[in-house]
């Protein structure tokens, strides 16, 4: 499994503390991925998007569509993007 992490500053004008419903499906019909957290710095103006990936083709093939929705959710959401990275997965361990 794959990982894209995305790092944005957040503010006072900043709309919302989470992308809509609407994004997270965007990004969910991707192919190849496998789900998406989104996490607000408690007490900082940070957050971090994480999608998770089938397949390192998968990650490379979804960077186009990626680009876009984060570009429009940012615009949207008067946030701004500070940093995108790519990891490979070698663990993963949820509790239900």
């Amino acid at each position: 499994m794959y990982a894209r992490v995305s790092t944005y500053k957040t503010g006072p004008e900043t709309t919302s503390d989470a992308p809509t419903e609407e994004t997270l499906n965007r990004v969910l019909e991707i192919p190849g991925c496998r789900g998406i957290y989104f996490l607000n710095g408690k007490e900082s103006d940070k957050a971090l998007s994480i999608t998770l990936w089938d397949t390192e083709e998968a990650l490379t093939a979804s960077q186009q569509a990626a680009n876009s929705i984060r570009a429009d959710t940012s615009k949207e959401q008067k946030i701004q993007i500070l940093e995108v990275e790519e990891f490979e997965v070698t663990a993963s361990s949820l509790k239900d």
